[in-house]
């Protein structure tokens, strides 16, 4: 007998909730921020916004499904199941912070803030969740399979991004190490920087982009389907031993970006969440590539 499927809503911790944690009531979370020329009313209608969002959709799932929600913070601690209808209540940042986690689960993105965010990602209104979410869980559903990027170490760590994985400095210093293209002749390139970012055509519309945009690039960047990822060098130095001359590319299925750590530390995290990162030492090799999975985002 097979189970009903589990509605898993992923939500975040308001501004206005982190205000209360932080200062203890409302009246002196009104007073901090008042004494810097800001008002806690809106503040408070986002947050309320948010809760009433996620509590539509709470009121939508079907009564003979079974039902959980998880905070943004714990997702790494979290154990989806294969059963799982992922309803992700929120911002277009908390669907690619919940990817990582995924391994081939229906993800419905609702918006709840409507008019603050893209909708890149949060493409619903709470109010359609009654129609989506039995939707979601057929195997007809109509879905959307957006690329991810993978980096792996030499000593089998995996990290998984739906927008871009950077690999650099942890703090302001330069990045020294050899970048490698995998499945070309040319010799591998020994770099100083301030890091690496790759991408996929999700990323291509936030950090990817702005990097694209600062130099010109001539790069046509992925769509969001496309099993291909950008890279580019960020400010890359030349010296006697350090060169400039890849410092940009697209890489395909099979392909992979190759970065030989010549620095006491690197860190490699994905899509900005820097307190889930790989840590790199001296000697150590990561590459990075399109990964076999994917998320699965409903129509």
């Amino acid at each position: 007998m097979s189970l009903a499927p589990r509605a898993v809503l992923v939500h975040r911790t308001t501004e206005y909730e982190e205000l209360l944690a932080r200062h203890g009531t409302h009246g002196q979370a009104a007073f901090f921020l008042s004494a810097r020329g800001r008002s806690i009313e809106d503040v408070r209608e986002r947050h309320e916004r948010a809760r009433r969002a996620l509590a539509e959709v709470a009121a939508a799932v079907p009564l003979a499904w079974r039902r959980t929600r998880v905070e943004r913070a714990d997702l790494d601690r979290f154990l989806f199941g294969p059963e799982d209808v992922v309803v992700v209540v929120g911002q277009d940042g908390l669907v690619a912070n919940a990817a990582k986690y995924l391994t081939g689960q229906p993800v419905v993105g609702v918006d709840a803030d409507p008019g603050r965010n893209p909708g890149v990602l949060v493409r619903h209104r709470a109010s359609r969740a009654r129609r989506l979410l039995p939707y979601a869980a057929e195997e007809g559903a109509t879905v959307d399979e957006l690329t991810m990027v993978e980096a792996v170490t030499d000593d089998a760590q995996r990290l998984l991004a739906l927008n871009e994985i950077y690999v650099g400095p942890p703090g302001h210093q330069t990045a020294r190490y050899t970048l490698g293209l995998d499945g070309t002749d040319t010799s591998a390139e020994a770099q100083a920087s301030s890091g690496v970012l790759v991408g996929t055509g999700t990323g291509a519309t936030g950090w990817l982009r702005s990097l694209w945009e600062q130099r010109s690039s001539a790069l046509a960047l992925p769509a969001p389907s496309d099993p291909r990822l950008a890279w580019f060098v960020r400010e890359a130095w030349p010296s006697p031993a350090t060169g400039t001359t890849r410092v940009e590319g697209l890489l395909g299925p099979g392909h992979g970006l190759r970065l030989t750590v010549e620095s006491d530390r690197l860190i490699a995290f994905g899509d900005g969440v820097e307190s889930d990162a790989l840590e790199l030492t001296w000697g150590q090799t990561v590459r990075l590539t399109v990964a076999a999975a994917r998320l699965r985002l409903v129509h």
